[in-house]
């Protein structure tokens, strides 16, 4: 017993699977992204594809060690589809400014108490 406890766990090493990743270059995305890269900067396709794999990664149930990072390719990649440039600095505080100019409903303070009852 003394020997298996101290015994090299090399012997497992086998046992265990490898992860990989396959990429079909048939599939449509990949084709598509292949013909668009060449306008492109080179920053944008790199975003892409690291966009891809995590959300690979996340499809298939593991974790990313930085999701804020992927969030904000999400938001970089919105930006380039609606043709906004991503480093154009805006004003983030647009929430606070729009929640100003809501003007409060109409009998707000009667709806939040209960009816009382005789």
């Amino acid at each position: 017993m003394k020997a298996q406890a101290l015994s090299d766990n090399s012997i497992m090493d086998y046992m265990v699977v490898k992860k990989h990743l396959e990429i079909n270059p048939d599939h449509s995305i990949n084709e598509d992204h292949k013909a668009k890269a060449t306008g492109v900067s080179c920053d944008t396709v790199k975003d892409l594809v690291i966009l891809l794999y995590e959300t690979a990664l996340l499809s298939s149930g593991f974790s990313l060690e930085d999701p804020q990072t992927h969030a904000n390719r999400i938001y970089g990649m919105i930006k380039l589809s609606l043709g906004i440039d991503k480093d154009d600095p805006t004003n983030d505080d647009t929430s606070t400014s729009i929640m100003q100019e809501i003007p409060p409903l109409e009998g707000h303070e009667d709806t939040s108490r209960m009816e009382e009852v005789d």
